[in-house]
């Protein structure tokens, strides 16, 4: 079974350990009596004397040197502290007698004491009297009921004399439900540890489990099909602008689904879509279902075609294209309303050089130039043809020369070649070229990356249309979900915004409004 592989079978058991673990730990935390524990440990245990044994050379001025008793005389720190998970009163100390706890410094005579605590927790001090059963004898210290707040300390700096350094130092006494016992610094500055033990074995068990899973991932040379994956024939129509994304589409889709075979036949917008339903009605009355057909168009078909289900794709970004020539950069809307209306014949009316405007457009099935109607010309049509040839003019009554070519590289190869040349086509198919240049429109770059924030008119949505809904199990319903999933990349690629992205939705929602 597909969904039993390693990398979700290991997915799935790191799922059940973090859980399992999270459990528990409530559970321990509920459940579970925690103890209560005093820890300590010995910082410093150091001669001052020159006559002690294993305490190694050291020179001494005043006091020190001045007392006959500092001859063999050793300074001991110790640090008491609550290493438990609780805290600690004085009723916990369970000992008849009225101190707590006892410190023994085997072989060594108890000389004097300092008593010191943190900041913030002088009102430790209050502890450390006679009367609460602070005293010395011999080798043994007496140290009061001190209450602890979990993580709490104090410390005791013990003057010795008579014995070697490193002598055996204990503490004990009695807590309720808890112990006494030595402990060790595992971080800088006697902080606590950052994670338990157990917690540190959870955390390299499920830091393994992920790394483990990642790797399989990463490294795993399969690459299975998509799940969408169908066979048979297909043919995409429509828009000459989407072709480029259709055609990679196409070839990926096929190796990545063996047994499919995709054409793609782009002849403009108008014609791919009124294409689709002449044969959808011949299809319909013959077999039952959808013909294996898709057309792409640049803006939503017309109202007369009922019979076709649409669906958004991308957002599709358009430029005009300006023979080098004319070094304009720039032009406002109104401005290229006139050049197209024939009011603007030569360039340097608009601040350009002494050259007359050619305009090089498309067919009437194009969605490039539909667009530039509606989105830039604000519904308006352009002037009327003048030139087969976009050379000379062959109606003298037309002010400027204008031709109709049928793909956008036969209107790039044409605004390349004559001065004073301007056209459009999708975005990607006016980059990088020589020859000529792109226009910003009110001062807006054509950019898919600016796009949501800029007012840049000449975009429109990509649609794909099927006659009526295809059965979920065809060739057409696959591609379609193949392009807004595997193809996203290959839409961004060629220069448009993929609708299926959340940047993309709200574009393609706002501009199917309008």
């Amino acid at each position: 079974m597909e969904w039993l592989s390693t990398e979700n079978v290991i997915a799935v058991l790191t799922a059940v350990l973090g859980l399992l673990a999270t459990v528990g730990a409530l559970w321990y935390e509920r459940r579970v009596p925690r103890r209560k524990r005093i820890g300590y440990r010995v910082q410093m245990d150091t001669a001052i004397g020159d006559n002690v044994r294993t305490g190694g050379a050291n020179a001494r001025l005043g006091l020190f040197d001045e007392t006959p008793e500092m001859s063999d005389a050793t300074l001991a720190l110790l640090r008491v502290e609550n290493d438990g998970s609780q805290e600690i009163t004085d009723a916990d100390y369970t000992g008849r007698a009225l101190h707590g706890l006892t410190a023994v410094f085997t072989g060594r005579t108890i000389r004097g004491l300092a008593v010191t605590a943190p900041p913030g927790a002088d009102h430790l001090m209050e502890h450390f009297t006679p009367g609460a059963g602070l005293r010395y004898e011999g080798s043994t210290l007496h140290i009061p009921r001190v209450p602890l707040n979990r993580g709490r300390h104090y410390k005791l700096l013990v003057l010795l004399t008579g014995g070697p350094v490193g002598g055996d130092i204990t503490i004990s006494g009695g807590i309720q439900a808890g112990e006494v016992q030595p402990n060790r610094s595992t971080t800088p500055d006697d902080k606590p540890p950052l994670l338990s033990g157990p917690a540190r074995i959870l955390t390299v068990l499920l830091t393994l489990s992920v790394v483990t899973l990642a790797s399989i991932i990463v490294l795993r040379d399969d690459d299975p099909p998509p799940i969408e994956c169908a066979t048979g024939s297909l043919t995409v129509l429509g828009s000459t602008a989407f072709a480029p994304v259709a055609e990679e589409l196409a070839d990926k889709y096929e190796k990545d689904c063996p047994g499919s075979d995709i054409e793609v036949s782009a002849h403009g917008s108008t014609s791919g879509v009124r294409e689709l339903d002449d044969e959808g009605k011949k299809f319909k009355g013959e077999h039952p279902g959808s013909p294996p057909l898709i057309a792409f168009s640049d803006g939503p078909k017309s109202d007369g075609f009922p019979r076709l289900a649409g669906s958004r794709v991308a957002v599709s970004l358009f430029a005009l294209v300006l023979n080098d020539r004319v070094p304009l950069r720039n032009l406002t809307l109104p401005q290229v309303r006139r050049i197209y209306r024939g009011d603007v014949r030569n360039w340097k009316e608009l601040g350009g050089p002494d050259l007359p405007v050619v305009l090089v457009s498309r067919g009437s099935s194009s969605g490039t130039r539909d667009t530039l109607q509606r989105r830039v010309l604000n519904g308006a049509f352009e002037i009327k043809a003048s030139s087969n040839d976009c050379l000379s003019k062959d109606d003298p009554s037309v002010p400027v020369t204008r031709c109709e070519l049928d793909s956008t590289d036969q209107v790039i190869d044409a605004v390349e070649r004559i001065p004073g040349a301007l056209g459009y086509s999708e975005l990607r198919a006016a980059g990088d070229l020589k020859g000529l240049h792109r226009l910003n429109l009110e001062g807006h770059e054509p950019s898919v990356e600016q796009l949501s924030r800029t007012d840049y008119p000449y975009r429109e949505i990509e649609y794909a249309y099927t006659y009526g809904l295809p059965p979920a199990d065809s060739l057409a319903s696959s591609f379609l979900a193949y392009a807004r999933g595997n193809g996203l990349d290959v839409i961004r690629t060629h220069g448009h915004l993929p609708c299926a992205t959340p940047e993309g939705l709200r574009i393609c929602g706002a501009d199917a409004a309008d």
